[in-house]
């Protein structure tokens, strides 16, 4: 596990979740490119003349100072490093649950450079209103590949290459199997497997599919604690 230094300078940042602490401050829990996530205090943050009041907003790059040798960091200031990012209507939906998505499953001070990247691209896609649904699904993948969960997609659980036309039954933490094999998991064909391990997402049995196929492994990680943009989101996932 990396910890942080005491004293971190124009670190490129994302704010995950804001939370009051005390009387007039706020504590963020932050995504940043180098240390993973970390939660810092915002001091005097509620106070209506703060000067980083404002800035406090989810969906930005933000380059960040802060401070402390305990796992709660002090924030010494913010900066904008890039253009306004607009999320509305659906891709503001998408924004919360995904941002929820991390809280969830990201470990404090877990370094991730190519997820960080990875949410960035994200971010920008959503904003954009590039084929939302495809983007989430790229992104959950994603998300659970990079924290070490094991989604093979290229072959079954005994290395054998997946066929194409061949229905299959996926279960969590073992893939792909024979029908016959176990009750457990979902049914899903071999094309949807193949396109995901390649990115393509143009088959509407595909779409389907992923999607359906992600919302069971990402429950299965989460465990029995709701998510609370699931309501907000119900519309968009059907």
């Amino acid at each position: 596990m990396a910890t942080p230094n005491h004293r971190q300078e124009n670190q490129r940042v994302y704010i995950l979740h804001t939370y009051p602490f005390k009387e007039t401050s706020l504590i963020a829990e932050v995504f940043t490119e180098k240390f993973g996530r970390i939660p810092v205090v915002a001091k005097g943050a509620r106070r209506p003349r703060s000067s980083i009041r404002g800035m406090l907003q989810s969906f930005q790059v933000l380059l960040a100072n802060w401070s402390g040798k305990s796992e709660l960091k002090s924030l010494n200031g913010l900066e904008w490093c890039e253009r306004l990012t607009i999320l509305e209507g659906d891709a503001l939906m998408c924004g919360f649950y995904i941002n929820e998505l991390m809280m969830r499953l990201l470990q404090r001070d877990e370094p991730h450079i190519d997820l960080f990247h990875f949410y960035h691209e994200t971010i920008l896609a959503l904003s954009e209103g590039r084929e939302l649904t495809i983007t989430l699904r790229r992104f959950e993948l994603k998300l659970l590949q990079a924290l070490g969960y094991a989604v093979t997609l290229d072959h079954d659980e005994d290395s054998n290459p997946i066929i194409p036309d061949k229905i299959y039954r996926y279960e969590a933490e073992y893939g792909a199997c024979d029908l016959m094999k176990t009750d457990h998991g979902i049914k899903v064909l071999g094309k949807t497997l193949l396109d995901m391990a390649s990115d393509q997402y143009i088959s509407k049995e595909t779409q389907q599919q992923s999607k359906q196929l992600m919302r069971y492994l990402l429950g299965f990680y989460l465990g029995d604690k709701p998510l609370h943009s699931k309501q907000l989101f119900v519309d968009l996932q059907g």
